[in-house]
């Protein structure tokens, strides 16, 4: 109607951004992969409980249980396909959003980054990011405020642009300088839609004895959740992360009671760490296994599994968790009224050998603690 401003007809108001959203929609749209164009539009169905995948790329997510997944962090290479699987399913797909911290200091560049993984995220149709950024900052300095802002930022932009689009934060196992990575936790939580506890790695740093240990021990994984709360963080903010990948660690000596000494690898101020062994994916692990000289024993103090193996004179001693391990610490997602689980990485299980069809099962059945 010529003439006619907003302030003479209130309809308007609600028209306008409705029209906005729409013509949105419509421009996410063009180019759609997708059989389906709806299945182009962000998802923006709300789960009570959320399981977050990270996906590293390739085929497998061919063989995730999508009745079961909320949310897929692609890590690898973009895959349209899964994009419309994903979106069939209600599941989100989000970005990796990593960056250098001395390129978001700035306001302006961290507005650009953040602009460009919007325009991203719309030419693949996904749903959000997940910011993985892990470089160690001291306390209150630069870098601390730079990711605060950088977390507020991207979710303020990504929830404007892409609505019902997800932005979620990785922390380490616990709040305050683990791995030298002296984050302002609570307001980070406070800014985004959630954060995901990586549970795991947590021989980054030994303090004591370089000896080896669980990649996940149980009491310090509760521990973790619990400092996290002290920071007021409501538990609806926070999803459990545990790893389907464990640790190889080449002995010294092999001692009483199957202590193994490893080699002493510094890390961020600690004399050890667990560089002194290489990572295995689960898959890894279940083939090893049978070459072991010990079979499977349990850690009834950490509440993980380890075997020992022999090759060219040296003993390895193998951590790492399974359905029973994974199962143990997934409850506490209950007894804390967490918001969900995930792991690091969906592509570590063996999908190819249908021998391993029932190891498979039982590890995607653990992480559910209802």
């Amino acid at each position: 109607m010529a003439g006619v401003g907003l302030t003479e007809s209130p309809a308007l108001w609600i028209l306008v951004p409705a029209l906005a959203a729409f013509l949105r929609l419509g421009a996410r749209a063009a180019g759609c992969p997708c059989a389906d164009v709806a299945l182009c539009r962000p998802v923006t169905a709300e789960r009570p409980f959320e399981l977050l995948v990270f996906d590293v790329g390739g085929t497998d997510w061919h063989h995730y249980d999508f009745s079961k997944i909320t949310t897929i962090a692609a890590f690898g290479i973009y895959d349209p396909q899964l994009v419309c699987h994903a979106h069939a399913h209600n599941v989100r797909v989000v970005l990796k959003g990593d960056v250098p911290i001395k390129n978001i200091l700035d306001h302006t560049q961290r507005i650009n980054w953040i602009n460009d993984q919007i325009q991203l995220a719309k030419q693949q149709f996904m749903d959000g990011i997940n910011l993985d950024l892990e470089e160690a900052v001291e306390f209150k300095s630069e870098g601390y405020y730079a990711i605060t802002q950088l977390v507020n930022e991207t979710t303020q932009i990504f929830h404007r642009e892409i609505p019902g689009s997800q932005v979620t934060f990785d922390v380490a196992w616990k709040p305050g300088c683990v791995d030298g990575r002296c984050y302002d936790y609570a307001a980070i939580a406070a800014s985004c839609d959630f954060i995901f506890v990586m549970s795991y790695d947590m021989q980054s740093q030994i303090w004591d004895d370089c000896i080896a240990k669980a990649n996940a021990p149980y009491d310090q994984t509760l521990v973790g959740y619990l400092d996290y709360l002290k920071l007021s963080i409501p538990p609806v903010k926070i999803v459990m992360g545990v790893p389907w990948y464990g640790y190889d660690y080449p002995c010294l000596q092999l001692l009483e009671a199957g202590r193994c000494t490893i080699r002493n690898i510094p890390f961020r101020g600690a004399p050890c760490s667990d560089l002194a062994g290489p990572q295995v994916p689960y898959k890894g692990l279940m083939r090893l296994l049978p070459r072991s000289i010990t079979g499977r024993f349990w850690d009834d103090v950490q509440k993980a599994p380890y075997f020992i193996y022999e090759v060219n004179d040296t003993y390895h001693q193998v951590w790492y968790d399974d359905p029973q391990s994974i199962s143990i610490k997934a409850a506490i997602i209950k007894k804390l009224n967490l918001r969900g689980i995930g792991m690091w990485n969906g592509n570590l299980l063996n999908y190819d050998d249908p021998k391993a069809a029932i190891q498979t099962k039982e590890m995607w059945d653990a992480l559910n603690p209802f």
